[in-house]
């Protein structure tokens, strides 16, 4: 997606472009529930059709993007294509178990992920405010969980489910924010995207899904999963990435989850409980302290 040259100033806002990719993203849960494919079947074409509609932009550029990545890119690039892969299974099977408000307030947890990972790998320090937050929000979603667990174990299975999609996405964050300083988007989005596609394709072979048939609305929710949540989302985070923190990124997506939750309260008739609210109030008052901290430190 190239909305402008990545190294001239943007035509588009950025911060503009932030509230479009979190209205965006926000409708993805909604359409998730409305397909009646497996999850593994709405991931693939969620993929599939975000790629074929970024191919053209790859091909109009002659693959430069992709060409002036070097084999380690490329290879780190594949490799946040399988977290993202990983993150879409995970996290729509939880939409079977679970309600929409927790599994997206508990997804929501992914920049606690993003931190310890950063500890991890590239030994960034963590202040202790930073680990308080990150703590209360983590608890936020033990809140939910135990909330979940009394309902049943199929609604725990869903939250556990929520929790590993955060943990893959971060896999996901990290490799993109690595290489989102040296890599243009257009290859970028290539080879992850096309990674992405490429494994749910050959993982839907090997557990013998069928890719066919499905209802008239099933392929409008796939391809509005593509081209809504997936190119007007994640890849406008991308591409706002280049120009704004991403701290910034980070706090604006918790909006996501709010949007979640009101389109299921208006088209499924899900309304969150007393303690899902409570919960995600310790998330969201968790990553404020945790985003907020963790901004200051990297500035």
């Amino acid at each position: 997606m190239s909305i402008t040259n990545e190294n001239t100033r943007p035509i588009v806002n950025p911060y503009l472009a932030v509230l479009v990719g979190v209205f965006a993203v926000s409708f993805s849960a909604l359409f998730v529930r409305l397909s009646t494919a497996p999850p593994l079947i709405i991931a693939t074409y969620r993929l599939l059709f975000t790629f074929i509609i970024l191919l053209p932009v790859a091909m109009a550029s002659g693959f430069r993007g992709v060409q002036g990545m070097t084999r380690r890119q490329i290879g780190l690039a594949a490799a946040s294509g399988l977290f993202l892969a990983l993150h879409f299974v995970t996290w729509f099977t939880s939409l079977l178990y679970t309600s929409v408000a927790s599994s997206v307030v508990i997804v929501t947890t992914q920049p606690v992920f993003v931190v310890i990972g950063s500890w991890l790998f590239f030994r960034e320090r963590i202040s202790r405010l930073a680990m308080f937050g990150g703590l209360l929000a983590l608890s936020g979603s033990f809140v939910i969980g135990a909330g979940d667990f009394q309902i049943g174990m199929r609604a725990f299975t869903g939250d556990l489910l929520a929790l590993a999609a955060a943990i893959m996405v971060s896999g996901y964050l990290l490799i993109g924010r690595r290489l989102r300083g040296s890599v243009e988007l257009s290859g970028y989005t290539f080879v992850t995207y096309g990674m992405s596609s490429v494994a749910l394709v050959a993982t839907s072979l090997i557990a013998k899904v069928p890719f066919y048939p499905y209802p008239t609305r099933d392929w409008l929710l796939f391809l509005a999963l593509g081209a809504v949540c997936t190119v007007l989302g994640h890849t406008v985070f991308n591409w706002v990435l280049r120009y704004i923190p991403a701290s910034v990124v980070s706090v604006s997506i918790l909006g996501e989850p709010i949007g979640a939750i009101i389109w299921a309260a208006v088209f499924l008739g899900e309304n969150p409980t007393p303690r899902q609210l409570a919960g995600g109030a310790l998330i969201f008052a968790g990553l404020a302290i945790f985003t907020r901290v963790s901004a200051r430190h990297s500035s």
